[in-house]
């Protein structure tokens, strides 16, 4: 594990998390070919809502107009590339996977937890409280995209979502990729 990693396991700066933030703002919001709302001013808690309500909406008008699988791969690609800087700049190892993906989603407000055979459970999703089901299917282009990034390749599928009902997110990362 790298020393940048374990640093932030630890602690990561407000203006980090802020930043990192606005890169998924970014990313997402290029997706669905939409101008990111400001986030300037905010705190890192007023982002992470507005991100919630600006995803909810954007997602619902590409399910209202059909559009489900063009967002869809622009959001997986979107997330692989800021999987793939994660990757590069903390020098994540495919040992280091699920630790990263554990880090990045504590900034989200998402309790996950990843097992080194590739198994995931989500027991607390902030975005839960403000995604349907539909919503959530599409929004986790973004996790499939980031998780297989992190991973150098592989797919990302899940096998249920606290937005259909159950108590917890259950997913599965097949780590086909390239790490030493």
């Amino acid at each position: 594990m790298g020393l940048l990693l374990t640093a932030a396991s630890l602690y990561v700066p407000q203006p980090l998390r802020k930043r990192k933030l606005d890169m998924l703002f970014n990313a997402t919001a290029d997706a669905f070919h939409m101008t990111p709302p400001s986030t300037r001013g905010k705190s890192c808690a007023e982002c992470l809502r507005l991100y919630a309500l600006f995803t909810r909406e954007q997602a619902d008008s590409a399910i209202l107009h059909g559009k489900q699988a063009e967002v869809q791969s622009r959001l997986f690609q979107n997330a692989y590339h800021m999987g793939e800087q994660f990757r590069r700049d903390f020098k994540v190892t495919t040992t280091d996977v699920m630790r990263m993906g554990s880090l990045i989603y504590k900034m989200l407000q998402i309790d996950f937890e990843g097992k080194p055979d590739g198994n995931i459970l989500i027991h607390r999703c902030f975005f839960s409280a403000y995604y349907s089901s539909e919503v959530c299917r599409l929004i986790s282009s973004l996790d499939e995209g980031l998780l297989t990034g992190l991973a150098g390749g592989g797919s990302l599928a899940f096998k249920q979502r606290i937005t259909e009902g159950h108590e917890c997110c259950r997913a599965y990362l097949q780590n086909d990729g390239e790490l030493n």
